[in-house]
């Protein structure tokens, strides 16, 4: 396993919830590091992405002013603190490494991926 991802569970509508994710073997200081979500039946879909240095972040429409992206290279995890929750945020989540140091929306920019964390919403 590249990355891991944890920290999801089942909360209520307009709960938060805080994803974590870790490279056990690597480090991916230099690298852009991105969160997707993929809900049952639907396409894997970009979420948020944080630079090399935690100096530029990007998100999904969807999720603006509701999530945050960040780093801690010491610990060497990336975090997604969601709040507001919707059930429409109910979905896996996976997050990757880039192949470079600034992120993008497409998948195909990332290199390592981690197993995912489910995320529930409940109504």
């Amino acid at each position: 396993v590249q990355l891991q991802a944890s920290g999801g569970g089942l909360v209520q509508a307009g709960g938060s919830l805080r994803l974590s994710c870790v490279a056990p073997r690597r480090t991916f200081s230099n690298n852009a590091v991105g969160w997707f979500r993929q809900a049952p039946e639907k396409e894997r879909d970009f979420v948020a992405t944080i630079s090399w240095n935690g100096g530029r972040t990007s998100y999904a429409d969807s999720v603006k002013g509701r999530f945050t992206i960040s780093r801690d290279h010491a610990k060497n995890t990336v975090y997604l603190q969601m709040n507001s929750l919707a059930p429409d945020d109910t979905a896996v989540y996976y997050c990757a490494q880039a192949r470079g140091s600034i992120g993008s929306a497409s998948s195909s920019d990332y290199r390592y991926w981690g197993q995912g964390t489910q995320v529930t919403v409940s109504s």
